[in-house]
């Protein structure tokens, strides 16, 4: 059996637990050497969007990722902005993920974000997410 299916439909399910409020670890059950930072200001270019930021996370058990998402205006729909590998040493790193958007999704202006450090922790046969660290913050998005 391949792999890939497997771990299309736990990220997938990673994605949806990351859009859950009650997915959020609290402020006192996050490790306080784990955090995630989302830049002020992110890009918008010929149909691309990168945000960035830092972020610091300790070892895991399995393959952990910088994922992003942005939501922009009166919508809900909030839109995947790719995923960075992290590497957990207890040390903080630049993280930075681009992603495509569709005809006019978003625009220079005004937009939110979720960062998110998620681990794909293996839990007998099945592979589950694991948050590390959230981040929501308003930024502005700029041409170029």
């Amino acid at each position: 059996m391949s792999v890939r299916p497997v771990l299309g439909a736990v990220t997938g399910a990673a994605l949806l637990l990351l859009g859950s409020a009650a997915a959020a670890p609290s402020a006192a059950s996050a490790a306080p050497s784990e955090t995630v930072t989302v830049d002020s200001v992110g890009r918008i270019a010929n149909g691309f969007v990168t945000l960035s930021g830092t972020y610091r996370c300790v070892a895991g058990t399995g393959p952990v990722y910088v994922s992003s998402s942005v939501q922009q205006g009166p919508s809900a729909d909030r839109r995947p902005i790719g995923g960075t590998r992290a590497v957990c040493d207890g040390r903080e790193h630049r993280w930075e993920n681009t992603g495509s958007v569709s005809g006019d999704a978003l625009k220079a202006g005004a937009a939110h974000v979720e960062a998110t450090i998620v681990e794909l922790r293996p839990t007998g046969i099945l592979v589950l997410p694991h948050l590390h660290a959230v981040q929501r913050q308003d930024i502005t998005l700029v041409r170029g």
